[in-house]
């Protein structure tokens, strides 16, 4: 594991109110790890296909029928395709088409009585699976503001009542991280 960690923040684009995360990274991390670090930290169940697209690079999962032309995400460490400064983004769920932007926020050596990754702090909830992208979001969010909303039953029923969009537990985030990432 590298001796590097990179502080990210992905943020949810095409979102209001803004959806984030701010997560510390191993720099030797493959990029199908950081794949699952943005799963858990924003709260996705990774159920849909994803990829990166670093300086006009594409990586992800190889497609065996070869209609994708990603590069193996399992090939390349985070710190070799990025640095402090850096932006690069995050798409997820081809159908939904959620994106993500990811900037490298700071570069620095670990800390050795610290466990990584960890997820710092966020804002709201991420968005339900299969909701519609960031339209469907609005939508949802619209519904479940005003309960006079033709969809409101419907749409809580849908969403669950678990579902609160304004929570984000970052040490809830970081038990998930640290247990499957």
């Amino acid at each position: 594991m590298s001796r590097q960690i990179f502080q990210l923040k992905v943020s949810l684009a095409g979102v209001r109110p803004p959806v984030w995360r701010r997560v510390l990274v191993p720099g030797g991390y493959t990029l199908d790890r950081l794949h699952r670090v943005v799963q858990h930290a924003m709260g996705w169940r990774d159920c849909h296909l994803h990829s990166f697209d670093i300086d006009g690079r594409q990586y992800g999962e190889p497609d065996p029928d070869g209609e994708l032309a990603l590069r193996d995400e399992l090939d390349v460490r985070l710190d070799a395709v990025v640095g402090k400064g850096d932006r690069f983004r995050y798409t997820y769920d081809f159908g939904d088409w959620w994106e993500h932007d990811l900037v490298v926020e700071d570069v620095c050596a670990a800390d050795p009585d610290e466990r990584y990754p960890a997820c710092l702090e966020g804002e709201r909830a991420c968005p339900p699976e299969d909701v519609g992208g960031p339209a469907g979001y609005a939508v949802l969010l619209a519904a479940l503001a005003d309960p006079g909303h033709a969809e409101h039953l419907m749409m809580r029923e849908w969403a669950g009542a678990g579902f609160e969009p304004d929570f984000f537990a970052a040490d809830r985030a970081t038990t998930l991280l640290r247990r499957f990432c």
